[in-house]
C-alpha cells in the first residue's frame, strides 16, 4: 500500500499526527507512509522509522495557486495511491483527492463541500467529545476497519541519532550545564503575546520555584527577535540568576528536540515545544491559554503531561463575561506552583 497523507499548518498540528502514522505503518507494516507538510518543519521528521517519505510545500508554493495546483498534480500522479487521508479537508487539500479519484480511499473531516471528493468522511469534531487532537486524528483510520485489524496508538514519537545527542550534549556543558542535576527547559514566552502567560506571574512563579528547588537549572527556550527580548527581560527581572541559561539556543527544530530530550521536564507555555517535548519522551506541565481547550491539546499518554486553563477554575458563564486577559490573570501563580510541583512529585 501507498498511504498520502496530508498535514500543513503548524509543527504542533504535525507532530500530534504522528500516531497516525505510526498506527497505520503498525497495521500495514509494509505500507509507505508518505506526510505532506510545510517544507519548515520537514527536518523534524528525519529518521522516523513510520514515514517513509516527507513531501513538502515551500513559501513559494503555497501562496502561489499556479505552482500549489501543478504541485498537487505532481505529488498524486508521481505515485499511485491506495489511500489519501486528508487531515484538513479544506478546499485546497482537497484537490489531492480531486486530482486522485481513483484512490480506492480517499478520507478526510465530515465537511459539507467535501462529498463526492471524499468517500469516506469521518466527523472529528463531534461537539459533544472530550477527545484530545490525538484520538481525533487516529478516527480517521476508522474506515481501514473494514480490511484489517487497525492496531490504534497514542503513541506519538520523534526520533534523533546517538551523534546528535553527543554532540549537543556537549553544547550543553559547553554552556553551564551540569548532567548531575535536573535541567528545567521553560517555554517562558510565546510568538503570539494573546497565547503568553502574564509576563509578572511567571515571573513569580519562576522565582518560587527556583528558591525552593536551587539544585534546578533552568533553559529558557525562546526563537530570535521578540520572543527573545521578553525572554531576557523575564531573566534581568529575575536578577540575572546563575541557575538561569539565558544563552543556550536551540537554533534549529533539530536542535530543539536534542533540547527537549536531554532536558528533565518541559514547563511552560503550551505550544508547539511542549508537543515536542512530550514527543520526545519528556514530562511537561503547562499553561494553556484563554480559548485554548486543554482536553484537545493536551494529549494522554505513557509520557506524563499535566496542564492547567482557564477552564479549570472559572465556570463557563464566567469565561464569557471576562476578557480573555481577565481570564488569564484567574490562573494564578500559587495555583500554577501546585499544580506544577504535584506533576514533579
Amino acid at each position: 500500500m501507498n498511504i498520502l497523507i496530508i498535514r500543513f499548518r503548524q509543527i504542533g498540528d504535525s507532530v500530534l499526527g504522528l500516531g497516525l502514522c505510526t498506527t497505520l505503518k503498525r497495521t500495514f507494516p509494509d505500507a509507505q507512509i508518505h506526510y505532506v507538510l510545510n517544507k519548515g518543519i520537514a527536518p523534524v521528521y528525519q529518521y522516523h522509522p513510520d514515514v517513509d517519505r516527507v513531501i513538502t510545500f515551500d513559501k513559494e508554493e503555497n501562496a502561489s495557486w499556479r505552482a500549489y495546483v501543478k504541485k498537487v498534480w505532481k505529488v498524486v500522479h508521481d505515485t499511485k495511491y491506495d489511500a489519501i487521508i486528508d487531515m484538513r479537508s479544506t478546499p485546497r487539500t482537497l484537490l489531492f483527492s480531486l486530482f486522485s479519484l481513483h484512490t480506492p480511499y480517499r478520507i478526510g473531516r465530515k465537511k459539507w463541500y467535501a462529498h463526492g471528493l471524499l468517500n469516506y468522511l469521518v466527523d472529528t469534531y463531534k461537539e459533544e467529545s472530550q477527545a484530545s487532537m490525538l484520538e481525533r486524528n487516529l478516527w480517521l483510520a476508522e474506515p481501514f476497519e473494514k480490511v484489517a485489524d487497525v492496531k490504534y496508538t497514542d503513541e506519538f514519537r520523534l526520533y534523533t541519532t546517538k551523534e546528535e545527542r553527543d554532540k549537543y550534549r556537549t553544547y550543553m556543558e559547553s554552556m553551564g550545564i551540569d548532567f548531575s542535576k535536573p535541567v528545567m527547559l521553560v517555554g517562558v514566552t510565546t510568538k503570539l503575546e494573546h497565547k503568553c502567560y502574564p509576563e509578572d506571574y511567571m515571573i513569580e512563579v519562576l522565582k518560587a520555584f527556583m528558591e525552593k528547588h536551587p539544585d534546578w537549572q533552568l533553559v529558557f527556550n525562546y526563537a530570535p527577535g521578540k520572543e527573545e527580548e521578553n525572554a531576557r527581560k523575564i531573566y534581568h527581572s529575575l536578577g540575572c540568576p546563575e541557575q538561569v541559561k539565558i544563552d543556550l539556543q536551540a537554533n534549529s527544530l533539530r536542535a530543539l528536540m536534542l533540547l527537549c530530550e536531554l532536558s528533565s521536564f518541559y514547563f511552560g507555555n503550551e505550544g508547539g515545544a511542549r508537543h515536542i517535548a512530550q514527543a520526545m519522551g519528556t514530562p511537561s506541565c503547562a499553561i494553556f491559554s484563554p480559548g485554548i481547550q486543554k482536553s484537545m491539546w493536551l494529549p494522554i499518554n505513557d509520557i506524563p503531561a499535566v496542564g492547567i486553563s482557564c477552564e479549570d477554575v472559572l465556570s463557563p458563564e464566567e469565561l464569557g463575561k471576562l476578557s480573555p486577559e481577565e481570564c488569564y490573570r484567574k490562573i494564578t501563580p500559587e495555583l500554577v506552583l501546585k499544580v506544577l510541583e504535584g506533576c514533579l512529585k
